[in-house]
């Protein structure tokens, strides 16, 4: 099924795209590739809306939250907003902190409107043409990322990706989930998550990673043991203050790599994927944005779960690179699978 949304200050239509198959189901926005709403029952079946998002397009182009859409052709953070590729320097837009880059520079994915390539009742795939040195980046790239729902039960991105020259893929998702509901900010940080990552990479005060990979064994970073994430995150520890509470990248070496629940309605979410790292974000800062149906999104009414390259990894050739030569397919895997 498709939906108008409404246009954006040139006129261009956005339009909204039901998937479903059974138990879950999801709408996606051909703007940013965005997962606009997404609907998993509780332990009676009642359904909530599970994911943060704006009433109007033009809220997810004037925010600077990324709700729900996807980021590319690299996320997160670039020290320096550069990076060497076959001996030549690649400059991006500094975008944070006057010099280092974030999400690829201002020319965001999240403010286009993707072309959707097939939609079917429980699937939809939607693709952007990424021409030579756009945000900085070596060569023309298609990019295509599909989202299915499986047995009712899971939703499935695949991110794929072709250049004609060497280039950076680093792919993944800015969802915010709330289990408890989109529309209850105030229950987001009594979910309970889990992690089976063994250590961290704990970032300076300008977000970005030291280069250091510390255990996270007796620290407030410890999520082996399932815990509130609101439990630790006011802890005297500095990775919690230098950014203001969890923003951090974890290893991502078992799956499930991340596991989050909320006790009151029974709704529990497994985070799978091919990824290295996924980036714990606790909201940190959202502000009081208007949302959808009416909601107000307080601080860390929210959380982000998303896969990818250790951040500022194109810095730190010691880890994963993300770097996919001329002709070779990009394609990586992140299933959210529920269960209530």
């Amino acid at each position: 099924m498709k939906n108008n949304f409404g246009h954006l200050l040139d006129g261009t239509a956005v339009s909204l795209y039901t998937i479903s198959d059974g138990g879950i189901s999801a709408v996606i926005c051909d703007l940013g590739a965005s997962v606009y709403r997404l609907y998993v029952p509780d332990h009676q079946g009642h359904p909530a809306d599970v994911v943060l998002g704006f009433p109007d397009p033009m809220d997810y182009v004037r925010s600077t939250s990324f709700m729900g859409c996807v980021i590319g052709r690299s996320a997160n953070r670039l020290q320096g907003a550069a990076f060497r590729l076959n001996g030549r320097e690649y400059r991006l837009e500094a975008n944070e902190n006057g010099h280092n880059n974030l999400h690829s520079g201002n020319a965001f994915y999240k403010d286009r409107v993707w072309t959707v390539l097939d939609h079917t009742a429980t699937s939809i795939s939607l693709v952007l043409d990424s021409p030579d040195g756009d945000q900085g980046y070596p060569g023309n790239a298609k990019i295509c990322v599909t989202y299915t729902i499986e047995n009712g039960r899971a939703l499935h991105i695949s991110y794929d990706g072709i250049c004609d020259r060497d280039t950076v893929f680093n792919m993944t998702n800015h969802t915010y989930f709330n289990l408890a509901g989109h529309d209850h900010p105030e229950k987001a940080m009594q979910q309970i998550l889990s992690m089976p990552a063994r250590f961290f990479t704990p970032s300076d005060a300008e977000s970005i990673p030291t280069g250091e990979c510390l255990p996270v064994e007796g620290t407030p970073m410890d999520f082996r043991c399932p815990k509130p994430i609101g439990q630790d995150i006011g802890q005297d520890y500095a990775p919690l203050h230098l950014q203001g509470g969890y923003d951090h990248n974890f290893e991502a070496f078992a799956n499930p790599c991340a596991t989050l629940s909320d006790p009151e309605s029974g709704r529990s979410m497994a985070v799978i994927t091919d990824c290295p790292g996924i980036q714990l974000y606790s909201g940190n800062f959202l502000n009081g944005e208007s949302g959808k149906d009416g909601a107000v999104y307080c601080r860390r009414g929210g959380v982000c779960l998303e896969t990818q390259f250790f951040p500022n990894a194109l810095n730190h050739p010691e880890w994963d690179q993300p770097i996919v030569h001329a002709g070779e397919r990009y394609h990586s895997d992140t299933v959210y699978r529920f269960v209530w």
